[in-house]
């Protein structure tokens, strides 16, 4: 059985719960907690799995698998049904393009690693803090409505009528922004896909639970 060594409010370890949900693979969670005694990624024992001290990390029977979307990909060749890729090179392209505006712009400057940075060594306040998370998710969050918006037909999901790795990487990142209280009317296309997304046992089984800790 596969092991996922998860944070549950980590959005990238949430996009490789969704995934694996969505194709229905069996996996065993393993819990790194982030915060709990100065953060347990940091651990020799962890270490030894992910010498960066991020999560999350798959375990594929002794293969050792990083970076989310790296880990959603091998999923996705590894078990081809349901396709989180499109097969046409520059729809799958659009989709890739997408998810790396979450992954690689708008989540990494508002990720913890990156908030305690602010609060500690350069001593912002927290509400200092939220006003950065709001800043940037704003930014990104506007470019995000616009692209979809920009296309000519309405669908379910953000590519077409089934999810793919672009659903994956949003709706972690819009359950980011709605704990920090951003203000999100301005994106009706952003929520109307992750409404859609939250009909499905997949993403909802795979949400962070209010009674983990």
């Amino acid at each position: 059985m596969l092991k996922l060594y998860d944070y549950f409010r980590s959005s990238a370890s949430y996009r490789v719960r969704i995934a694996l949900n969505l194709k229905e693979i069996d996996y065993e969670s393993i819990p790194i907690h982030l915060v709990n005694q100065g953060g347990e990624q940091f651990s020799p024992d962890y270490q030894s799995i992910n010498p960066m001290s991020l999560v999350p990390s798959l375990d594929d029977h002794g293969r050792i698998l990083t970076q989310s979307l790296a880990i959603i990909e091998y999923l996705d060749e590894m078990h081809p049904q349901p396709a989180l890729l499109p097969t046409d090179p520059y729809e799958k392209a659009c989709v890739r393009a997408f998810s790396y505006s979450i992954a690689a712009d708008i989540h990494p400057i508002n990720n913890l690693r990156i908030l305690k940075y602010l609060t500690g060594e350069l001593q912002l306040s927290e509400e200092q803090k939220v006003k950065w998370i709001q800043h940037w998710i704003g930014i990104g969050f506007t470019a995000l409505e616009n692209s979809v918006a920009m296309q000519q037909n309405t669908t379910e999901f953000a590519f077409g009528n089934t999810p793919t790795l672009a659903d994956i990487c949003l709706v972690p990142q819009m359950f980011h922004a709605q704990r920090f209280h951003c203000d999100l009317s301005a994106y009706p296309n952003l929520r109307r896909i992750n409404d859609n997304c939250q009909k499905l046992t997949a993403f909802l089984q795979a949400s962070p639970k209010e009674t983990d800790n």
